[in-house]
């Protein structure tokens, strides 16, 4: 599959500019009438945010490019359960869906194929930022096997135009430019990367992407020796892979500011995008439009109120990735060796271990 040119490079890197300025431009002019009016109604302020969070999203985008374009990508291919792992991401994402008012329609058939788990997670949520982002309806997903050659095959379906407008487009009609979006580009050169090949078709006001996967893990191949049960294999992996974990968010939830300050700090090397909270209260609004990757969080805040929020994740997205912070002495305890599945860690080895130890739990569950 052949790799980007560095013309195509520069197209990417020029749009990159285009969806940073554009929302950063339309911010400004707000901050502008504030400056000189002294007010701004809730319609302005809602303007403002979306602004920000639209150029957030792309500088995130374009971290998670130039980790594809950087060529120090070190693949770690292994038996995945491409099935599971989908599922897992609409799970995870389903608070999202929900908010969105999108119907997501799935039939999986089980398959298993070999490839790098980080960069295929990172791939499927891929597909689900660009799909949501494009849909005027549901979403459709089908995962199921070609007769000859066999390969696996996921296709996502759905409407790019409102339903009442899909009668006035032809199918000569060019695609939507929304659609060749700094996601899509995202998604494209993930599929690449991965050795996935993404066909995409428009029709008549419906999208059909279609990715398919060459290399199937058959029944009787045995399990590959995997490396991801010990924190210093994480590490050594990080030191060959540049920024491996670029585009998962984390959510730090502490109430002082210095916690959340050193917690930041642990994680400014690795190109994730992380977001701070003071309160359970905060973390439960952060969360209620769409969940982060990781919950990290103050040991002092655990009453009913985390504990129920955390029990609603955990319903939610079985597989979503907790760490709890404590003041003090405290060993590092990765989730498979705690009871309830959060993994802990002391405050004072936030700067040497909490990258290993997000690096672990994030392979581990995805």
């Amino acid at each position: 599959m052949p790799e980007p040119t560095p013309v195509q490079w520069a197209d990417i890197v020029q749009q990159l500019g285009a969806e940073i300025a554009g929302p950063l431009s339309a911010a400004l002019e707000q901050i502008q009438n504030l400056a000189t009016t002294g007010q701004i109604d809730r319609r302005g302020l809602r303007l403002l945010r979306r602004s920000v969070d639209d150029a957030r999203t792309a500088g995130m985008l374009g971290q998670q490019l130039a980790r594809l374009a950087s060529g120090r990508l070190r693949l770690n291919r292994e038996r995945q359960h491409l099935t599971q792992m989908l599922r897992n991401v609409l799970a995870q994402r389903s608070r999202e869906t929900q908010a969105r008012g999108v119907q997501v329609r799935q039939s999986l058939k089980p398959v298993e194929i070999w490839a790098d788990g980080a960069l295929l997670f990172a791939l499927l949520n891929a597909l689900m930022d660009w799909a949501l982002a494009n849909t005027h309806s549901s979403v459709d997903l089908r995962l199921d096997l070609t007769p000859w050659p066999v390969k696996a095959r996921l296709s996502c379906r759905f409407a790019h135009r409102s339903l009442d407008l899909l009668s006035d487009e032809g199918p000569a009609q060019e695609p939507p430019s929304a659609l060749d979006s700094l996601a899509w580009r995202l998604l494209e050169q993930t599929a690449i990367t991965l050795g996935v090949l993404p066909l995409r078709e428009q029709e008549a006001g419906i999208t059909l992407l279609t990715l398919e996967f060459n290399q199937l893990a058959p029944d009787e191949a045995p399990p590959p020796d995997s490396t991801h049960a010990k924190l210093e294999a994480e590490a050594e992996r990080m030191g060959g892979n540049s920024r491996p974990l670029a585009g998962c968010q984390v959510l730090i939830l502490a109430a002082q500011r210095e916690l959340r300050a050193e917690a930041q700090a642990a994680l400014r090397h690795m190109g994730m995008l992380v977001d701070t909270v003071a309160s359970v209260a905060e973390a439960e609004q952060f969360c209620h439009d769409g969940l982060p990757h990781v919950l990290l969080f103050d040991a002092a805040l655990r009453d009913d109120a985390l504990l129920q929020m955390v029990a609603g994740i955990a319903q939610d997205a079985p597989d979503f990735a907790f760490v709890e912070m404590f003041d003090g002495e405290h060993r590092t305890q990765l989730s498979t060796a705690t009871a309830d599945g959060v993994a802990r860690i002391s405050r004072r080895h936030l700067a040497d271990a909490l990258p290993q130890l997000l690096m672990f739990e994030l392979s581990k569950r995805h």
